[in-house]
């Protein structure tokens, strides 16, 4: 069924009007038909009742049909207007489409399918502009909202710098708070540890079992407050990035072989036996000795420390690119599959409650991990609960310094020089590798 259209005829001549509703009722066009005979009836007419078009004489009474169109347009009154141009108006055509007429149509030519036609496509034209106008006003509003949100995401940009820099200004004091505590510890520590080594020795006094025995817990206890307060300290100088490689050349087999001797007294008190083996053709490398050290007495002590029978085994191989490989293995509780990258996170424990079995800070594989980046290694993991845990630290022969201050390593686990892997260590060491001869199996 066709729709009604509600039509107004502006025309101050009857016969002009008649004209019109006659052409549109022979062309079959069902209308709502109103007239009225000046400008200002019509636009009364428009300002109170919407028209789905609107036939317009040129010449009104009152005023010529370009001031209507004018007035309507200031009033944002939007319908398809079709001026209705007599002889010799042919001219003015262009000023009324300029000034808003949707269509004109001489009256000479005024017919049933003439004037369907131009009604049909005033109205189709007039349609699509205000489809165009929806959607350039849609387009306006969202270009508007994404302008205060852009606005907003800059505030918010702004606050979390903001944030960010007094996080990182807090981060930076709480670093040289904490390096300028532990090192104002190690003093008093040292002594503690020193005069602790002079009451031992027997030409200054004999001391009895009992005291003797209390000093040396003094002593054992003042060691390992020392190392602790060592781990803060080198954990708070990687943060600020004020650590640095003192890069030599040295036998790295020599360093292995000191820094498990200084171990083997700890693995003996839970009765482990701590093999090493060392396979170089050249034990020779440029790195630092100390941290070489250090990442492996870490090690050594997470597993001591996690294992209650059993063995731990440490070897040194060459790798091929002129790299060589430190590896610890042990039998020891073993690691689940989920804290595999939490472990290297500084201050992770695995239990981190308050009653935890094993003690400690937290540091040791956090530091690791940021010596053996600065190293341009590379670390592996391997772990089953129950059976043990396989760390195998891979360097290159020779370190490569930096030129000048770099920015301090992240000390995090989930870095991409930590590889890890729930296999049981043992069998991939075996699969791997024959066992030494002498050396006795791990017991699994």
């Amino acid at each position: 069924m066709e729709e009604t259209l509600k039509i107004l005829v502006v025309d101050d001549d009857e016969v002009d009007r008649m004209a019109v509703r006659c052409a549109l009722t022979k062309a079959g066009v069902q209308i709502e038909l109103s007239e009225v005979g000046n400008r200002n009836d019509a636009f009364s007419a428009l300002s109170t009742s919407p028209y789905d078009c609107v036939f317009l004489d040129y010449h009104l009474p009152d005023q010529d049909g370009l001031t209507l169109i004018q007035q309507l347009r200031f009033a944002e009154i939007k319908v398809p207007l079709v001026v209705l141009t007599g002889q010799g108006d042919e001219q003015i055509t262009l000023q009324l489409i300029q000034a808003g007429a949707t269509d004109y149509l001489s009256k000479s030519r005024i017919s049933p399918e003439s004037l369907a036609q131009v009604l049909r496509s005033a109205i189709r034209v007039y349609r699509a502009e205000m489809q165009a106008d929806l959607a350039t006003q849609q387009l306006r509003e969202t270009h508007e909202q994404l302008i205060r949100k852009n606005q907003e995401l800059e505030r918010q940009q702004q606050l979390i710098q903001m944030q960010n820099f007094k996080l990182s200004e807090a981060s930076l004091l709480k670093s040289h708070f904490l390096a300028t505590m532990s090192h104002e510890l190690r003093t008093p520590m040292n002594a503690i540890i020193g005069f602790s080594q002079i009451l031992l020795r027997p030409k200054f006094g004999q001391l009895t079992h009992q005291q003797a025995d209390m000093v040396e817990r003094i002593l054992n206890n003042g060691k390992h407050l020392l190392m602790l307060l060592n781990e803060v300290l080198d954990f708070s100088k990687l943060e600020a990035g004020r650590l640095d490689l003192k890069a030599e050349i040295f036998d790295i087999s020599k360093v292995i072989n000191l820094a498990v001797a200084e171990m083997r007294s700890l693995a003996d008190a839970k009765n482990l036996s701590l093999l090493v083996q060392t396979d170089l053709q050249n034990p020779s490398v440029f790195n630092d000795p100390v941290r070489i050290k250090q990442i492996l007495i870490n090690l050594l002590s997470n597993a001591i420390k996690f294992t209650e029978s059993g063995d731990i085994w440490v070897e040194v191989k060459e790798l091929p690119a002129n790299r060589v490989a430190i590896i610890v293995q042990d039998t020891g509780i073993g690691i689940a599959p989920r804290d595999f990258k939490r472990i290297f996170e500084a201050f992770r424990q695995v239990d981190q409650t308050i009653t935890r079995k094993y003690p400690g800070t937290g540091l040791g594989l956090a530091i690791i991990d940021s010596l053996v980046r600065m190293m341009g290694g590379k670390i592996f993991l391997e772990s089953k609960l129950g059976i043990g845990s396989m760390f195998k630290i891979e360097l290159p022969r020779q370190i490569i310094l930096p030129t000048g201050a770099g920015e301090p390593p992240p000390i995090q686990g989930d870095s991409e020089g930590v590889f890890c892997s729930a296999k049981n260590p043992h069998q991939s060491a075996s699969q791997s590798r024959k066992a030494p001869i002498g050396y006795p199996k791990f017991k699994l």
